[in-house]
């Protein structure tokens, strides 16, 4: 069996063809064991670090960051045997795009690519899935294509010997010539690719979190170039963004003088472009099929919430509840799980010559974050108990910020709430996720005049949006499905009582 084994990149979710490599978290030489993260990639649906599917050392890498490989293709060779001794000297060859050097196949021997069945746990991403299914699904192999990769940010000149003689034509294609003979090729060194916590010009790291070495990658900003603000030096978004800003108000025009100036100002250098991909591209295609697939209705509904803003404050006050981060999007969540118990139909999903009622409710909670807008969702969260279904949300709230959030996580919605208070925003017209028919939109709470038993007083005040399906939501049912969910935030309390 041969020492050398290569690693596809597996499929990292339902229907995903490719992946982006964000960052090596191992490089040519290292030792890795079982199971150890060695490389972030991000697909459509989320960032997620792939687990090494042997131990042993790393032979070679085959795509450097920013290249986006297809499912299916090697990603690195991992030498299974490292103490068995020394292999085959390897021969190289530079392709002609410029990119990483390749190992031959000679310089590897007889390499094994990654069987269905490894060493991994089954479940585990680049292992074999539970019930026997190789983890790549079938029809989303290698392309015969060669891999795209993302033009990059020149780094800044580094420092060249003197100039050699002069070349003839004859060097062209043919090698090096030095004068009137040929001389050899000189030996391409094997492919190294190095870790993305960058070296700085005095030799050592630059500590920055995977979410700002994607934000400054986005926004062209040299990591090497900056002095942290964090913990040990560590360079936070703050840095990043600071960097950014400064730089694009060093690049713009002191003043105007005439009207051939003021339109020549406008041109490229003041323009950013950011590339469409990722979590970004599918939400868009999503939203967009959504948007012209699904007859959208939206209606609105101000309800007063003091006597919930208080119930929150009681929650808080209870032992049992002090360490867990209570918000309004608890209650409202629990009412939309029991409105939904009283209008089932509101949870289902259109299927062309039928209506599937879900009985089940996997509550999405979308979520902003640098890499986009997600939707993740509690699983059969009407099963939950309030205290479950509060520390499922601060777990699922947390796993966003982080960019932690799998694939799984964000599969088989069935009904959506999305908090646009956060933002200080009163409410919104939501667009439905694709196989959904609600998405109720919670807004901002705010202190407004209220009429309360026959008196005008000072109220805690939000608006909700609940926008829905058409073909299987009619009015009527719309409608009461947001007045139980008003009726809920009205008064909690007596609602739990009377529904429960």
């Amino acid at each position: 069996m041969s020492r050398i084994k290569e690693f596809n990149l597996p499929d990292l979710g339902e229907g995903l063809t490719e992946g982006e490599i964000l960052t090596w978290l191992v490089k040519v030489g290292d030792t890795i064991e079982l199971n150890q993260p060695i490389v972030e990639v991000e697909t459509a649906k989320a960032a997620v670090e792939i687990p090494a599917k042997w131990a042993g050392q790393v032979q070679a890498i085959f795509h450097p960051e920013g290249t986006t490989v297809e499912v299916g293709s090697p990603i690195i060779a991992i030498d299974t045997d490292p103490g068995a001794g020394p292999l085959e000297a390897p021969s190289t060859t530079a392709t002609p795009t410029g990119d990483l050097p390749t190992p031959s196949a000679a310089s590897l021997a007889a390499v094994e690519v990654a069987p269905a069945e490894g060493m991994v746990e089954p479940g585990l991403i680049g292992g074999p899935a539970p019930g026997g299914r190789t983890a790549v699904l079938v029809g989303y192999g290698p392309r015969t294509t060669t891999a795209k990769r993302r033009p990059r940010k020149a780094l800044p000149p580094t420092p060249t010997p003197a100039p050699a003689p002069a070349l003839t034509s004859a060097a062209v294609d043919h090698g090096v010539v030095v004068g009137d003979k040929p001389a050899a090729i000189p030996t391409i060194p094997a492919p190294q690719v190095h870790d993305r916590r960058d070296e700085v010009s005095g030799g050592g790291l630059v500590l920055a979190k995977p979410p700002v070495r994607k934000l400054a990658k986005d926004l062209g900003v040299d990591l090497r170039a900056l002095t942290g603000s964090g913990p040990l030096g560590s360079i936070t978004r703050e840095d990043v963004q600071q960097a950014a800003s400064g730089a694009t108000t060093a690049a713009e025009p002191v003043a105007v003088t005439s009207v051939a100036t003021s339109a020549a100002s406008f041109g490229a250098d003041r323009e950013q472009r950011i590339p469409v991909k990722g979590v970004r591209k599918l939400t868009a295609e999503n939203m967009s099929r959504s948007a012209f697939t699904a007859p959208h209705v939206t209606e609105f509904l101000t309800v007063d919430v003091t006597r919930a803003m208080k119930a929150l404050d009681r929650l808080r006050g209870r032992r049992e509840w002090r360490d867990v981060r209570v918000s309004p999007l608890l209650l409202v969540a629990k009412a939309v799980l029991l409105a939904v118990q009283r209008h089932p139909m509101v949870n289902s999903t259109w299927a062309g010559d039928e209506i599937v009622v879900k009985e089940y409710v996997n509550l999405g909670i979308a979520a902003a974050t640098e890499r986009g807008l997600i939707v993740p969702n509690v699983k059969d969260a009407g099963r939950l108990s309030l205290r479950e279904l509060a520390d499922a949300l601060n777990e699922l709230v947390q796993t966003a910020k982080s960019g932690r959030t799998s694939p799984a996580a964000m599969s088989g919605g069935t009904l959506t709430i999305t908090n646009v208070g956060v933002f200080g925003v009163d409410t919104g017209t939501p667009i439905l996720p694709p196989g959904e028919s609600a998405i109720l939109a919670f807004g901002a709470v705010r202190e407004m005049p209220w009429v309360h038993k026959g008196k005008v007083k000072a109220r805690q005040v939000t608006t909700l949006g609940l926008s829905f399906d058409h073909r299987i939501i009619d009015g009527e049912l719309g409608s009461k499905f947001l007045r139980d969910v008003g009726d809920f935030l009205t008064d909690p309390e007596a609602a739990l009582l009377a529904w429960t």
